[in-house]
């Protein structure tokens, strides 16, 4: 019984040193497929900022009043299909297309309000998506470090993160459609809502996500970053036009 119970003990440290170990190379290939999706969407982006003329950004965003609308909803069409792809059980070429698709998406969403930064606020512009890309990198890695140090499992977070992830793309939609401008108050709430994603989605990788996965677990992660990212330097942009 005795030896029996030794060879049933060493049985369960050497599956859990597996698990560990299988998690730790999960975690490394997650972060290491985002900062690769970082990196492209940096290097599509200034591409597009100065290929891009006015007239075809006109063309593309402002044809018509519901222009934006459209563009916002085959975004939203295209994230979650990208998403549907990286999660792919039978092609490892599928998933990484899906991270692509997602990449470009997400750098033709972001278009508009870079282009302005930088062909608008010229040198100013420029130092603005430096400042935002500097903060969102810090805030990122402060939540990631909070995360990974404490070993906090925020899992209870997702039901109030997705209930204000809907009523948030409730009052875009509402926006688009009816012109109002989404202020300060919105750009800080949905501040503070991805970071409570990248907290959830950060535990997510740490604990839970399957470690099979690393390409969908990256593009989780990417969406909020990206997405934080563009309204902090929306926050800096309206600050600095009120100077």
């Amino acid at each position: 019984m005795a030896l029996e119970q030794e060879l049933d003990y060493g049985y369960s440290a050497e599956r859990s040193v597996a698990r560990s170990s299988a998690r730790a190379a999960f975690i490394r290939s997650t972060y290491a497929h985002l900062a690769g999706a970082i990196l492209a969407f940096i290097g599509l982006e200034a591409v597009l900022v100065n290929m891009v003329t006015e007239q075809q950004l006109v063309a593309l965003f402002g044809a018509s009043p519901l222009s934006f609308l459209f563009v916002f909803v085959g975004f939203m069409l295209a994230s979650w299909l990208a998403q549907v792809w990286s999660r792919s059980e039978t092609s490892v070429a599928l998933q990484y297309l899906g991270l692509g698709l997602y990449v470009v998406a997400e750098a033709v969403i972001c278009l508009p309000l870079l282009w302005y930064a930088v062909h608008y606020l010229g040198a100013k512009g420029e130092n603005l998506i430096g400042q935002a890309g500097i903060i969102t990198l810090m805030l990122v890695g402060g939540l990631t470090m909070s995360v990974f140090l404490t070993r906090k499992d925020f899992s209870p977070l997702y039901p109030i993160l997705s209930v204000g992830m809907w009523i948030a793309f409730g009052v875009i939609i509402a926006g688009l459609v009816f012109h109002f401008t989404l202020g300060l108050f919105f750009c800080f709430a949905l501040v503070a809502l991805m970071c409570g994603f990248i907290l959830w989605e950060t535990s997510q990788i740490m604990l839970h996500h399957r470690t099979d996965q690393p390409v969908a677990a990256a593009l989780m992660l990417f969406s909020s970053i990206a997405t934080l990212f563009w309204y902090i330097l929306r926050i800096l942009i309206i600050l600095n036009g009120r100077d």
